[in-house]
């Protein structure tokens, strides 16, 4: 006979939800910063990965803000210690994002969001399958990006026109990637991305 003071049978816990890595890539001058910032300020709680890199601040970043400003020997190291769970050469700067803040991100059911190029984006996709969730944007043409390259003013003509041929090598990447945003009118890509990233949440 059972006793009348048995603790009462608990509900099985439901298992803690896997979060989920929305990676952003796009050609230079193509808006993903910019649509980040707009997206982080709807959705607080998605956060941001800090990348690593070797490249010189630009004027307004902050170390440990915009990124991680380290030299070539101090990411070589990292990349060796797999430290790092992507990484590439962009533009003559070596860019990689930290191992184990995304891990412990995600593991805790929080979902990440990096801003990263093509080649990143192909390493986070084999590193983590189906929780990553590529989203390419997409100039409205080369002749717009060219503009808004030029708008910058943070790059010499000879930089210009290499940022532009490195872009036409990443628009062909697009394909793979699982969304793309025509980034025609950043309001509306903003919406979209968003779409993509509650949508994905809803179905856990």
């Amino acid at each position: 006979m059972g006793s009348a003071l048995a603790s009462p049978r608990r509900a099985p816990t439901k298992p803690r939800r896997a979060g989920h890595v929305f990676v952003i890539s796009s050609p230079s001058g193509g808006g993903k910063t910019t649509v980040v910032d707009r997206l982080r300020r709807r959705l607080p709680r998605l956060k941001r990965s800090v990348s690593v890199t070797t490249r010189s601040p630009r004027a307004g970043e902050r170390n440990g803000r915009d990124y991680y400003f380290v030299s070539e020997q101090r990411f070589d190291q990292l990349r060796r210690r797999k430290q790092l769970l992507e990484w590439a050469k962009v533009h003559g700067a070596y860019y990689g994002t930290p191992r184990r803040p995304v891990l412990d991100t995600i593991a805790r059911g929080r979902d990440m969001i990096l801003s990263i190029d093509v080649q990143g984006a192909r390493q986070i996709q084999r590193a983590l399958g189906r929780r990553a969730v590529l989203v390419f944007l997409l100039p409205p043409s080369i002749a717009d990006l060219r503009r808004r390259l030029h708008q910058r003013r943070t790059d010499t003509s000879e930089a210009i026109r290499k940022r532009l041929a490195a872009a036409r090598r990443e628009l062909a990447c697009a394909s793979w990637y699982d969304v793309r945003v025509v980034n025609d009118h950043l309001e509306r890509a903003v919406r979209d991305v968003l779409a993509v990233v509650r949508t994905t949440q809803q179905k856990g």
